[in-house]
């Protein structure tokens, strides 16, 4: 299990940098953090389910309060916040962030839809 040593919310970078004991280190984009979130509202209750997120581009986090010992729940000035972030979790969007953020593009893309907030 993937188990973080620092989170750093770091606004000018809109990025969480996520560290963890086996020396790896991570940005993770708030906007992936927010289209990608683990919540039901997001995700969906199965696969077929989950939303297409568009224009969170410029998203901010705003809040983090620790769950437990497993995981993050983070807050966004969108209103967002019911989403659980395990650490596994953090470390799955930390290594494939590149990879999910083109991913995403494309399926915006595809739908006609935008990154940005007023498109």
């Amino acid at each position: 299990m993937a188990w973080p040593v620092r989170l750093a919310f770091r606004a000018g970078d809109r990025a969480l940098r996520a560290s963890f004991d086996d020396g790896a280190s991570f940005d993770i984009p708030f906007e992936l953090l927010r289209v990608e979130s683990p919540s039901a509202e997001v995700q969906g209750h199965a696969a077929h389910e989950k939303r297409l997120v568009a224009g969170k581009r410029g998203v901010m986090a705003v809040s983090a309060e620790p769950v437990g010992r497993y995981a993050v729940r983070i807050g966004f000035d969108d209103g967002h916040g019911s989403g659980l972030y395990s650490w596994d979790y953090l470390r799955t969007l930390g290594e494939n962030a590149d990879a999910m953020m083109a991913g995403y593009a494309a399926r915006l893309e595809a739908a006609g839809l935008s990154r940005d907030r007023d498109a």
